[in-house]
């Protein structure tokens, strides 16, 4: 009897987020999780700490209304400093650096006529991802748990309806491992009008494990009264996770909304919020 593959551990972790997420009003055990993803409690117990920097129990607690409020109290980002700087360095991803490149108002409105987009699929902590790039870099990033591959491909594929789409899950590779293995260099090709190109810069200034709102970001821009159109432009990013929208909250502390669905946006905001109190506890 020969013994089995070892399992992609992104997709094992995201199988455990994506079980705690379901039933977190239950609290599910520790025995439970381990079980649904086919682990020994311990083993399960090691390996999620290992990757996620905190024990099951701990993340459970993460994934609620009142931790999003705490975010936004105890880690609340103020964008002006950081947009006074220009964006002019790398903004960091963990260890990964990404750098960025917004196509002119005429790139936008040819609607990715004569770009050719490569895109593959690839598994991620929250599920399986879609990644699309031009010879410039990233320009879209999805996720799948919520909508299926279907329709998640049709709503990127409309972005850009003039453009030749072809998979390269080869060529996109190095930006698939970059992401994922948290180390390298990630170029990005925002597409979108002035107004979304602001927004999105200014997520970028947002560090992991803090998050901001709505009307802070309108007023960083400089469009103090725009909070509508800005939560418009952040619902339109192409680049999800990379630039990270999950980071956008309510005044009130509610997640708001979220494209690629609501599980996908709390199970992002713990993660980053775990391994972030992992490395300052490592750091005291």
């Amino acid at each position: 009897m020969t013994a089995s593959a070892p399992r992609d551990p992104y997709r094992l972790m995201a199988e455990a987020i994506a079980y705690i997420e379901d039933r977190r009003l239950d609290q599910p055990r520790l025995d439970e999780v381990a079980a649904a993803v086919g682990l020994s409690p311990q083993h399960f117990q090691r390996e999620f700490s290992k990757w996620v920097g905190v024990s099951p129990k701990r993340y459970l607690q993460y994934l609620t209304l009142d931790h999003a409020r705490r975010l936004l109290a105890e880690r609340f980002s103020v964008l002006d400093a950081a947009l006074e700087t220009g964006l002019s360095g790398p903004s960091r991803l963990h260890d990964l650096f990404l750098r960025w490149e917004a196509m002119t108002p005429g790139d936008y409105a040819q609607k990715g006529a004569g770009q050719v987009i490569r895109w593959t699929w690839f598994p991620s902590p929250f599920g399986e991802a879609l990644m699309m790039a031009t010879e410039r870099g990233i320009c879209g990033l999805a996720f799948a748990a919520e909508q299926g591959r279907d329709a998640v491909m049709a709503d990127m594929r409309a972005r850009w309806p003039d453009a030749t789409f072809r998979e390269d899950r080869g060529g996109l590779g190095p930006f698939v491992r970059a992401l994922t293995g948290g180390e390298g260099e990630v170029p990005l090709a925002l597409f979108g009008a002035p107004f979304q190109i602001k927004v999105w810069e200014a997520l970028l200034s947002i560090p992991s494990g803090h998050v901001t709102t709505y009307s802070e970001i309108a007023k960083a821009i400089g469009h103090p009264s725009a909070v509508r159109a800005v939560g418009t432009a952040v619902g339109r990013n192409p680049i999800s996770w990379l630039i990270p929208c999950h980071r956008a909250l309510r005044r009130d502390g509610a997640l708001g909304g979220y494209h690629w669905g609501l599980p996908v946006k709390r199970a992002m905001l713990a993660w980053e919020a775990a391994r972030a109190d992992a490395r300052e506890g490592e750091a005291a």
